[in-house]
């Protein structure tokens, strides 16, 4: 088995609006947030403060970053083979994750679950 170093980089694949989400984040949240996923990306551990989402499922992640006006964090899938799935991109205002971005990220893990299914 190949060291995560010696591994292909993984490919992201962003699920709904989650790349346009991040893209409006500030400059300053979107290095931090993309520069953990390219750690990532490299099996590598993600360098801004992260944490697992098993509110979701299993193998959900969720980096973490903010600003002096809120929290932004951005949900993923652990890599499976060559890829990893970005579920969900937010905000959030109090230490509680809204329960619309949790079912959002379970919808996009159903769907993604299903497209794994139907390449069998």
């Amino acid at each position: 088995m190949k060291s995560p170093s010696e591994r292909q980089p993984a490919r992201i694949e962003w699920e709904g609006d989650s790349k346009e989400v991040l893209s409006s984040f500030p400059h300053d949240v979107k290095a931090t947030l993309g520069f953990s996923l390219r750690q990532i990306q490299n099996g590598n551990r993600p360098r801004c403060s992260h944490r697992p989402m098993t509110s979701v499922a299993k193998g959900v992640w969720e980096l973490k970053d903010g600003d002096e006006r809120t929290w932004y964090r951005l949900m993923y899938l652990t890599r499976i083979g060559d890829t990893i799935h970005v579920l969900n991109c937010f905000e959030k205002d109090s230490r509680k994750t809204d329960k619309r971005d949790l079912e959002v990220a379970k919808a996009r893990l159903k769907e993604i679950r299903q497209r794994l299914l139907d390449m069998i």
